[in-house]
Order: C-alpha cells, then structure tokens, then sequence
C-alpha cells in the first residue's frame, strides 16, 4: 500500500492516476479493496520512469523491485468502466 500511498500524497500524481485509471478520487478505497487493484498502481507507477524514480527513492528501493513486485501478482488489475 506504500504505491498508493505515493501516489495519493501528491495532488498532481493523483490526477494523473484517476486520469488514467477512470478512478473517481472518492472510489480509490473502495477499488483498493479489489485483490488485483495494487497491480494496477504499480503498473501506473512503471508506467512512467520518473514517477517510478521518485517512487523507489521514495521508500528506499531499487526501482527493479517495483517491477519484481508487479511480476510477483502475475496479474493485471482491470478496471469495468461504465
């Protein structure tokens, strides 16, 4: 939950997520709930080099371990949009 927590501490990287993802800001929670839903904000997260950056140096990793750590859902998180 560190990803998300990354990500939900800075207004313009949360923008960015509920752009990319539909998410509406009040619907994180209960969509953070959903068992494949953190391999979704790591895919976010990889999905952009700086923001994976700024995320390792963030909690102290290497930003391989974030793809390690995606890999190791074996899964993508989808999202049913409306």
């Amino acid at each position: 939950m560190r990803a998300l927590a990354f990500i939900a501490e800075d207004d313009s990287r949360l923008g960015s997520f509920v752009a990319a993802t539909g998410i509406a800001p009040q619907s994180i929670r209960e969509a953070a709930r959903e068992p494949n839903f953190l391999a979704g904000v790591l895919e976010h997260i990889l999905a952009e080099e700086n923001l994976l950056i700024a995320f390792a140096e963030t909690v102290g990793i290497a930003p391989a371990e974030v793809a390690r750590a995606h890999h190791a859902f074996g899964t993508v998180w989808e999202r049913d949009l409306p």
